[in-house]
């Protein structure tokens, strides 16, 4: 069996798809199952067994020798939270607690980290030396419960054998419907143009970018759970790893290869950025990816041209799931 966590969310979802692509079927899914919007994400997917994630560890205590497998890629991804108790529940605490198992049942785990955790990005982004981690300054406190996190694990003594936290940039891609605010910029501006023929992006309160100039490393998410399946294979060469395309692009580009994806004209409009977020906001960040690459990962990653064009034509205008 394999466990996933965060299942009926966006990336864990779309790992589970990839797992039956390849024909693994044995899957044990866990979330919290009461939020109706995600359900969609998991319909026709081939399941062994759904688990509230209050009973997961009482599951695993009693079916741990079943299990092959836990990728951990549960968490609370809002951004615009600002109560750190509550990341500290589902983030830290419930991370802590899934690694100690792992530990104790000796099974591999792959988890989901961020690249919220390198803040302004002033230190670069670079997964090479864990010992700058203490000293990243993330910019809200999600970023500072994956960073946590990162710290606290690569300080323990006693390790699962095979453990990788990935820090993923700027996922996007099917099974996002869900997410409201936090959904990727695609997202918002696909649903945009179809409803008023124009998108607005913010502006930059920055001299050294234009409006529209900011950058980011936009990753698809079919890479990101294709480096998952490289994993659950690999299972050596243990660390922290970026997950991002390796290629900064700008909000621009995003927005007019959303356009041309559609087939529509371009009327692009902007405002200013929101002042809560305004002196948090990063202008740039472009995921170092000579680690990953380093132990072997084989694939290149799908350009922003390629990646929306397959999210947009095959997933958003048919209202279809991955």
């Amino acid at each position: 069996m394999i466990v996933v966590t965060g299942a009926a969310g966006f990336i864990a979802s779309a790992l589970v798809s990839r797992l039956n692509a390849a024909n693994f079927n044995d899957l044990v899914v866990v979330d919290n199952f009461s939020v109706e919007k995600k359900l969609r994400n998991l319909e026709g997917k081939k399941l062994r067994e759904y688990v509230d994630r209050e009973e997961f560890f009482a599951w695993l205590d009693e079916h741990h020798a079943q299990v092959e497998f836990v990728f951990h890629l549960g968490a609370r991804t809002d951004t615009a939270e600002m109560d750190p108790a509550v990341f500290d529940l589902l983030n830290l605490n419930y991370s802590k607690q899934m690694w100690l198992a792992c530990c104790q049942y000796q099974l591999p785990l792959v988890y989901a980290s961020s690249a919220a955790t390198y803040g302004d990005g002033a230190l670069g982004y670079s997964d090479a030396d864990d010992a700058l981690l203490p000293l990243y300054r993330p910019l809200n406190p999600y970023g500072e419960s994956k960073n946590d996190f990162d710290n606290w694990a690569v300080a323990q003594a006693e390790k699962p054998y095979f453990w990788a936290g990935l820090k993923f940039f700027n996922v996007y891609g099917p099974n996002e419907y869900h997410k409201g605010r936090m959904a990727s910029v695609v997202f918002h501006a696909f649903q945009q143009i179809q409803q008023n023929g124009s998108m607005t992006l913010f502006k930059s309160h920055n001299p050294d970018y234009v409006d529209g100039g900011q950058m980011r490393d936009f990753v698809y998410v079919k890479d990101v759970v294709e480096v998952c399946y490289f994993l659950l294979h690999h299972r050596k060469d243990s660390g922290l790893y970026n997950l991002g395309s390796g290629t900064a692009r700008t909000f621009m580009d995003l927005a007019l290869n959303t356009f041309t994806a559609l087939g529509a004209p371009v009327d692009i409009r902007f405002r200013d950025t929101p002042e809560d977020i305004r002196d948090k906001y990063q202008y740039y960040t472009q995921a170092d990816m000579r680690k990953l690459h380093s132990i072997g990962y084989p694939n290149a990653f799908a350009s922003l041209e390629e990646g929306i064009r397959d999210y947009v034509q095959q997933y958003l205008l048919p209202d279809q799931y991955y």
